[in-house]
C-alpha cells in the first residue's frame, strides 16, 4: 500500500501560513486547489466552479467561493466562516505544497504545474502591478515570519537569478522572494499513486482545454449534462474569462494589484521567456532543473502524460 503523504513542514512568510489549516474542518468531498502560483490557478478555479455549477449560475467570483486560506493578509475567521456557510461542494485554493497541508484521504487533490519560465514571466507582471496597500498588509500585518516582502525592482536580470538560486525556504529549489515553483509540484508529484491526487499541466490545459476538463470532470466524479457541455468549455476559455475577469476574480482585487482584475488576468500564454533570458539565464536555469528527479523534471517543463 502506497504511503500516505504527512505533514513534515511548515510554511510562513510575508504570503502564507501554513498553520491557519489547523482550524480547517474538511468536508468528504472538498476539492483543494494547489498551485505554487502563476501556474494555471485561477484557471482551474474557473474550471472547477462551471463543472460543479454547468448552468454559469455560480455564486460568485473564484477568489469568493474557492478562498486562499493560506494567505495570511485576509483574516482566517472570515475565511473558515465563509468556507463553513457553503452548502455546495467546496473547492478551496493552497499554495502551500503538500509536505505542508494535512492530508484528508476523503479530499480531492488538484496539482496544477507550468514551465518555471513561464511562470517567472507571469510572475513579472504580478510583482509589478501590487499596490502599496498590498505591501503594507503583507509586511505590516502583525505574525509575519521572517523577513519583509521587497518591492519590485525591475531589474529583470536580477529577479531571474534571484528567483532561479534563491530560496525563502532552506529546503527548496529557488523561488526568492516567494516560495519554490520547482519543489512545490513535486510534493504531489511524490505521492501521484494516491488515488485522490491528479497533476494537471498549464501546457495540456492550452493544448486540449475540453479534454483535460473531462477528465477533471471524471476524478472529480461531477456529471455535467451532454447539452450544457459545450458552454461550460466555454466559459474556461482565456478568452472568455478575459472579456470581463471581475466576474472571476471579483472587484476587491483592486486593493492588491494597481489595474484590478484586468491587471490579474494578464496574457494566459506560454513562452515569452524567449527573447528575455539569455543563455546565462538559461544555464542557471539547467543547473537548477537538474536537482530534481528527471522523470519529474521533464513534465514540469513540458506536461503531457504521467507514467506512475
Amino acid at each position: 500500500m502506497a504511503q500516505l503523504p504527512t505533514r513534515s513542514r511548515v510554511y510562513q512568510n510575508h504570503h502564507l501560513d501554513s498553520t491557519r489549516w489547523n482550524w480547517f474542518e474538511p468536508r468528504d468531498d472538498d476539492i483543494v486547489i494547489a498551485t505554487s502560483y502563476k501556474a494555471g490557478t485561477t484557471l482551474m478555479q474557473t474550471i472547477v466552479g462551471n463543472l460543479l455549477f454547468p448552468d454559469g449560475d455560480l455564486p460568485g467570483p473564484a477568489s469568493f467561493i474557492s478562498p486562499w486560506l493560506d494567505f495570511r493578509p485576509i483574516p482566517l475567521e472570515m475565511v473558515l466562516g465563509q468556507l463553513e456557510a457553503q452548502q455546495h461542494r467546496r473547492y478551496i485554493k493552497t499554495h502551500t505544497p503538500l509536505d505542508g497541508l494535512p492530508f484528508c484521504p476523503q479530499a480531492k487533490y488538484l496539482c496544477v504545474s507550468r514551465d518555471p519560465r513561464d511562470v517567472f514571466m507571469s510572475l513579472l507582471n504580478h510583482w509589478s502591478s501590487h499596490t502599496e496597500e498590498f505591501y503594507t498588509a503583507a509586511n505590516g500585518l502583525p505574525g509575519r515570519v521572517g523577513d519583509e516582502f521587497p518591492r519590485y525592482g525591475g531589474d529583470v536580470k536580477q529577479i531571474w537569478r534571484d528567483w532561479i538560486t534563491r530560496t525563502w525556504f532552506d529546503w527548496e529549489i529557488g523561488g526568492y522572494p516567494y516560495w519554490s515553483h520547482l519543489s512545490y509540484a513535486q510534493t504531489f508529484w511524490d505521492h501521484r499513486d494516491q488515488p485522490n491526487i491528479k497533476l494537471v499541466h498549464f501546457n495540456d490545459l492550452l493544448a486540449d482545454l475540453d479534454g483535460q476538463m473531462r477528465a477533471i470532470a471524471d476524478y472529480l466524479e461531477i456529471d455535467v449534462p451532454s447539452e450544457l457541455w459545450a458552454d461550460v468549455v466555454k466559459r474556461c476559455t482565456f478568452a472568455e474569462v478575459k472579456k470581463d475577469p471581475s466576474k472571476v476574480v471579483g472587484e476587491n482585487i483592486t486593493f492588491a494589484f494597481k489595474g484590478g482584475a484586468e491587471s490579474f488576468i494578464h496574457k494566459g500564454t506560454n513562452g515569452r521567456w524567449i527573447g528575455v533570458l539569455d543563455e546565462e539565464d538559461l544555464a542557471l536555469y539547467d543547473e537548477a532543473m537538474s536537482k530534481l528527479p528527471p522523470d519529474y523534471a521533464s513534465w514540469l517543463e513540458n506536461g503531457g502524460p504521467i507514467d506512475p
